[in-house]
């Protein structure tokens, strides 16, 4: 079996898509907040119940992973179908900063993580690594969740099958 022998396989699996966001910590001690990362995920579950367990499947190597290595407070954001153009700016390779991709995004602080919750998402979750799992060429990052919300609390969600954003029929 080949890559894109496994890779075509796994895009027959229909997937919730997630934008994970973070706050890089301030440089010193009371120095201003570092700068928001965000990144589109369709690895994402609930793990358990008690205590409530999220996991993300984060690229070894990628922003995000470097970050939640040091930072262990981060966000969840479930998109809603609407919300395709937010999905598809945070998952762009070579991208412009993670400032200006925010810039025109609607959304509020974590109270906890202080990390961007999209407005208009079905439901955020805010979460505190409490386990990494190196996985091949991932990593798999198990979470707390500390908080949720629904910002929007109606919709269909964002669906990704066979390697495009998809809505449900």
């Amino acid at each position: 079996m080949s890559n894109e022998e496994f890779r075509a396989a796994m895009s027959r699996l229909a997937a919730g898509v997630v934008l994970v966001t973070a706050v890089e910590p301030p440089l010193g001690a009371g120095g201003p907040r570092g700068e928001d990362v965000g990144m589109t995920a369709t690895a994402f579950l609930s793990v358990s119940l008690d205590p409530p367990l999220v996991l993300v499947s984060l690229r070894n190597g990628s922003r995000m992973d470097d970050l939640l290595a040091e930072q262990p407070l981060w966000a969840v954001s479930v998109l809603a179908e609407s919300q395709r153009h937010i999905a598809g700016r945070f998952a762009m390779k070579g991208r412009i900063s993670d400032r200006l991709l925010f810039a025109d995004i609607p959304y509020t602080r974590g109270e906890v993580s202080g990390a961007p919750l999209v407005g208009g998402a079905l439901t955020v979750l805010e979460c505190r690594t409490e386990q990494r799992v190196e996985a091949g060429d991932h990593t798999l990052v198990v979470g707390r969740v500390l908080s949720v919300g629904f910002p929007s609390g109606e919709g269909s969600p964002l669906m990704y099958f066979r390697g495009r954003y998809r809505h449900l029929a």
